[in-house]
């Protein structure tokens, strides 16, 4: 899972009402009045914390007449809880396996951007193999300032440097962990966090 949705999950559980909320809908389905009265808050404030969860993908909504009713998203909550999990543990252990592959690595990386880029640095084409295309996308985000926020506009002028396709190339910097993205402005994750083509066959 994307960091950016790790985030959004446990941000939508940063807030005491709101777990209160989720521990209610676990023993079943109750309407906003309902949780209004469990929790000793008014309907608006319920109605509040729902939304965030809705976004969030952790309850669900359904109205039957002018009341609505929540329950909770069972398969939401769980694979969230997990996904954290994963992420942080996703390249632990690597490093000592890295250190017997770093010669075979360096002659692959250097002919994989001797072959796709061009003199002047362009990207040729984006590479159809996954291990050859982190190869280059690392190569060119590599070259990006480590702590520097950056606009979608500025994102799309930096990767418009190397190749037409900004499109493709950004939604590839998030998919493989090398940027992090939060209300539209992008920035390096740490080097730890990327995909590691390295330890793929």
């Amino acid at each position: 899972m994307q960091l950016d949705k790790v985030v959004a999950y446990h941000k939508a559980l940063a807030d005491a009402t709101r777990i209160k909320l989720l521990i209610m809908l676990a023993d079943g389905e109750l309407n906003g009045q309902e949780l209004a009265e469990k929790l000793g808050v008014t309907p608006a404030t319920v109605t509040h914390h729902a939304t965030k969860l809705r976004e969030a993908s952790l309850i669900n909504e359904r109205r039957e007449k002018n009341t609505i009713y929540f329950s909770l998203n069972h398969y939401f909550i769980k694979s969230n809880a997990s996904a954290a999990e994963q992420l942080i543990y996703r390249n632990a252990g690597t490093e000592r396996r890295l250190e017997s592959m770093e010669e075979s690595s360096k002659r692959l990386q250097d002919s994989v951007i001797r072959n796709f880029f061009t003199g002047e640095g362009k990207l040729k084409h984006i590479p159809a193999q996954h291990k050859k295309k982190l190869i280059a996308l690392q190569h060119i985000v590599s070259q990006m300032t480590r702590g520097q926020k950056y606009t979608e506009k500025e994102i799309n002028a930096f990767i418009k440097g190397f190749h037409d396709d900004f499109a493709t190339i950004r939604r590839e910097f998030i998919m493989h962990q090398y940027m992090f993205r939060e209300n539209d402005i992008y920035e390096l994750n740490p080097q730890e966090m990327w995909a590691k083509w390295e330890t793929l066959t």
